[in-house]
């Protein structure tokens, strides 16, 4: 794997949840600051912080140097003013990261005038080196390119490479969403538990724990989720009577298909402006 400590200038477009857990990741594997430069015109006081905490400039519009790795890290519904900017800073060796979801090689490359293009889906738990990442290489990109932006993505976690670029319509409708998903079933847990009896404080404690702590077993242990879920389900138990409903033909797996066929569809909505 390439080393980051060779790597820049890195320039990251976008200083927002995502942008700034993936600088820190950088910072924290080797980065040195004096390679990054952060662009940001309406930085958050997060950004302001990881600035402060490493002597960082965030610049308010891209201009005046162009980088080895120029990382787009912007909601794609404003992606084409922003390409529009960042043409005159795309070199020749410029290497181009995009977290924008949804935003075909095809578009970047049209919009930033190079091939180099390294399409890629982090999620939010990238803040804690706790993600995963989604990646397709453009038809440019050589070897060293591909290295370089392993290096810069594995980071954030683990990194999945794709063939073909529709499966980061997939990716994103399953980790890239994903996290939200798990936070609304904390929500749900909770609010049962309420149903139950309990009070909101003690619910919510109780269902946020139960998923952190089954999260980390997942971590720990490599068996497949299902034998873990088998190993925690007595026969006519408690835990196979909620599973009983949960597992039924109208649960959770259904209805997990359609959303993230929602998330999907939406993904190559996006995709296409």
């Amino acid at each position: 794997m390439s080393s980051l400590r060779n790597l820049g200038p890195v320039m990251l477009v976008g200083a927002g949840k995502m942008g700034l857990a993936m600088a820190r990741g950088w910072l924290d594997a080797g980065l040195p600051p004096s390679s990054l430069v952060l662009v940001d015109p309406a930085p958050s006081d997060d950004a302001r912080a990881l600035a402060d905490d490493y002597d960082l400039v965030i610049n308010s519009q891209a201009s005046g140097l162009v980088p080895n790795v120029l990382v787009l890290a912007v909601k794609p519904q404003i992606i084409g003013p922003v390409m529009a900017g960042l043409l005159p800073v795309v070199g020749p060796q410029t290497l181009v990261l995009s977290i924008a979801a949804g935003i075909s090689i095809a578009r970047l490359s049209e919009g930033l005038g190079t091939g180099r293009i390294v399409r890629t889906m982090p999620n939010t738990p990238a803040q804690l080196g706790k993600g995963i990442t989604g990646a397709v290489a453009g038809p440019e990109v050589g070897n060293d390119d591909r290295g370089n932006a392993d290096a810069l993505l594995a980071a954030a976690g683990p990194v999945v490479w794709f063939d073909a670029e529709s499966d980061l319509d997939a990716v994103t409708a399953v980790s890239g969403s994903g996290p939200a998903y798990v936070f609304n079933l904390v929500e749900a847990l909770a609010a049962a538990g309420q149903a139950q009896g309990l009070p909101e404080h003690v619910a919510m404690k109780l269902a946020r724990q139960t998923v952190i702590g089954a999260a980390a077993l997942l971590e720990a242990d490599p068996a497949p989720a299902s034998v873990l879920r088998q190993n925690v389900t007595s026969p006519n138990g408690t835990t196979a009577a909620a599973l009983a409903v949960l597992m039924a033909p109208d649960g959770l797996t259904p209805l997990m298909e359609k959303a993230v066929a929602a998330a999907r569809q939406r993904s190559e909505e996006l995709g296409r402006g």
